[in-house]
């Protein structure tokens, strides 16, 4: 059930970058509407059956239950920010490329915790950044406008990875509809503030703008973030990211369907070493919670 649900994830965040570039192209949409409604809706459908089946739920949570989703809800305001608006600056593969190596920054702020990478998961992340380069090339833009997207790209894999590891803090006892309604309630209202503080408009737009902010909302936020939300109560923060470095083959092909971007030489190879690293972290993390002294969960202490 749970490689559906990632395999459900994967397809539904590949979307998103198409999805926002197609948006903003095509329609008077403002990034940080699209950033806005997304989050906003979303948490509004997920409230409902929390609601429904628990009334009283949000009452009842604890301080720190509160603290890790709203820690969460900013980052991933500040990342929705930081990858919409890249999107406007570079291409579709190098947004999603450089946002979707939040698993090498998971790793380092793990470092930097004094935690202990086992051998395995180093040589799993190294197989898959091979992947990424394999698609990409790692070929940054060389435009002004081009690097600035990349800098907010690199900015918002950062923000990917703290909300990743706050959020698989506050799974561990909350529910997926509970914390993701207070996650994405918490982004949406971080999000008008910084509309309302930039002059962007929220709403007046016309009806394909909204179409594309429906199915954004469907796919990579209904979809996409809820199924990693869920998966982070299953797997360490370090196992989901590498998972969602899938999103970068997906995205590409995507793109190159609908919007007849060109389809990196080295994309099926990259898909390859990509699924390859994956399967050594995984692997690497189960042989090391069989070791003693050794704390296999990431970013979840």
């Amino acid at each position: 059930m749970n490689l559906l649900i990632a395999a459900l994830g994967v397809l539904g965040v590949s979307a998103s970058g198409p999805l926002i570039a197609a948006t903003l192209a095509g329609s008077s949409v403002t990034a940080l509407a699209i950033a806005f409604w997304r989050n906003a809706l979303a948490a509004v459908v997920l409230a409902a059956p929390v609601a429904i089946r628990s009334p009283g739920q949000f009452g009842r949570l604890r301080r720190r239950e509160y603290m890790w989703s709203s820690l969460a809800g900013l980052a991933l305001a500040f990342h929705f920010v930081c990858f919409i608006l890249s999107l406007t600056l570079t291409t579709v593969a190098a947004s999603t490329a450089l946002v979707c190596l939040q698993s090498g920054w998971i790793a380092l702020f793990s470092l930097v915790r004094g935690r202990r990478l086992p051998g395995a998961v180093v040589l799993g992340l190294g197989v898959s950044f091979a992947g990424v380069v394999a698609i990409t090339g790692f070929d940054l833009g060389g435009s002004r406008d081009a690097a600035v997207g990349d800098l907010l790209a690199v900015a918002g894999g950062i923000l990917a990875g703290l909300y990743t590891m706050a959020g698989s803090k506050a799974r561990q006892t909350m529910g997926t509809g509970t914390y993701t309604t207070l996650c994405y309630g918490v982004c949406a209202a971080i999000v008008a503030v910084l509309a309302l503080a930039s002059g962007q408009r929220l709403a007046g737009f016309e009806p394909i703008g909204w179409a594309g902010i429906v199915a954004i909302t469907v796919a990579a936020q209904l979809v996409g973030h809820t199924a990693f939300n869920h998966l982070v109560a299953k797997y360490s923060p370090l196992v989901v990211s590498m998972i969602i470095l899938l999103e970068i083959p997906g995205a590409a092909i995507l793109a190159a369907v609908f919007l007849h971007q060109v389809v990196p030489a080295g994309t099926y190879a990259g898909l390859a070493l990509i699924l390859a690293g994956l399967a050594v972290v995984v692997l690497g993390q189960r042989r090391s919670q069989r070791e003693p002294n050794v704390q296999p969960e990431l970013g979840t202490d």
